[in-house]
């Protein structure tokens, strides 16, 4: 008997081998692994010469789907009615040493002209290495498979968000964003230590450095995006910003004008939460035609600077005026230096805390309210 079959989709039909490949059969079941060790009623027959595939080539990366296509001696190459590809993370050899090995891991495809595309947010993630081999089989009237050799195993990383999926994100975004609130300052909160160290080490102008991996696990600007975090947000009943902080004591404010303004052009980058009821929001605020401009130009959802759900600069009666969604929390990065005389550093009265930080803080990738129907 075969094993339940797994739902599936594949790529929008563009040739006659797409139209098959959104056929494809993707089923669970128990195959022998990579050694060559079967598992006990596996249901596959005693191996027969099949061709065995070599030269794997995995192309058209995305953060959920990849092609893959390989080369096959022609002997028997008529009998191969599907074909098995083991896909897995790429992990350390102890992360997985409790799995049993019956667990399914292996993909049934019917066997298409390649290159074939798989595709399947259930099973592949994001900015995330995978290995992959592949056996040719031939299934039989009763139902058993006779297999090849497993192929070489070739390993890949998926991609990271498109700006189709971020702005995905966006309109996740919006529908919790809340009524605008005022604000004048862009601040920053650092110990005592990182101020001195930029007046003395930079010629009192912070660097932008890289983002970390904080937020969704396909972000584009993760670990790639240079850049200086500031927040925004104010408190609701004083309409300043709040005194409590968990990055440090001291506090660069700025005047909001000095970093968001016409020239600057504003860009979405993440949406997210680390299993709290409170949201996060990530701003992208890059001087016009800037490194930091053209980075991203090419991967995040550009926003209108006077009319957007987050954060808005428009001018009444000569002064530009700001505003901030009260309902996220906001992380704007700036993609440029900032020197400390275009504001004031001094130390804040509340409290340091850490419990806020979101230092390389991870996803939920349960929460419904910020992930979308991709790979976490």
């Amino acid at each position: 008997m075969e094993a339940p079959r797994l739902a599936h989709t594949m790529s929008s039909p563009a040739s006659p081998c797409e139209e098959v490949i959104k056929n494809l059969s993707l089923e669970a079941i128990q195959l022998c692994d990579r050694d060559g060790n079967k598992s006990q009623d596996s249901g596959i027959a005693e191996m027969e010469e099949l061709p065995v595939p070599h030269n794997i080539k995995i192309s058209n990366i995305t953060c959920d789907s990849f092609k893959i296509s390989w080369e096959m001696d022609s002997k028997s190459k008529d009998r191969i009615t599907h074909y098995f590809i083991d896909l897995n993370k790429k992990e350390n050899k102890n992360s997985n040493k409790f799995k049993h090995k019956d667990v399914p891991t292996k993909l049934v495809a019917k066997a298409v002209p390649l290159p074939m595309t798989v595709r399947g947010h259930w099973f592949l993630s994001p900015r995330t290495e995978y290995t992959v081999a592949v056996q040719t089989a031939s299934k039989q009237v009763d139902g058993d498979y006779v297999v090849s050799e497993w192929s070489e195993i070739i390993e890949f990383c998926t991609a990271d968000y498109s700006k189709v999926h971020l702005t995905q994100l966006l309109e996740k975004a919006e529908v919790i964003a809340g009524r605008m609130l005022k604000l004048s300052v862009f601040y920053r909160n650092q110990h005592k230590e990182y101020f001195d160290y930029i007046r003395e080490h930079h010629g009192n102008a912070m660097q932008p450095s890289v983002k970390d991996n904080s937020g969704s696990h396909g972000s584009p600007i993760s670990g790639k995006l240079e850049g200086i975090f500031f927040s925004c947000n104010t408190e609701f009943n004083t309409g300043k910003p709040p005194q409590d902080s968990p990055y440090g004591r001291y506090r660069f404010e700025v005047a909001a004008e000095k970093l968001f303004n016409p020239n600057t052009n504003l860009y979405f980058g993440d949406f997210y939460c680390m299993y709290t009821a409170y949201h996060y929001v990530i701003l992208v605020i890059a001087p016009v035609g800037s490194p930091g401009d053209e980075f991203c130009k090419q991967r995040l959802p550009q926003l209108n600077i006077k009319d957007n759900k987050f954060l808005t600069c428009d001018e009444e009666d000569g002064v530009m005026v700001y505003h901030h969604a009260q309902d996220v929390i906001l992380e704007v990065i700036y993609t440029d230096p900032v020197d400390l005389s275009l504001g004031t550093v001094a130390e804040i009265t509340g409290h340091q805390l850490m419990s806020l930080s979101t230092a390389n803080a991870k996803k939920d990738p349960s929460c419904k309210t910020c992930n979308i129907s991709v790979g976490r």
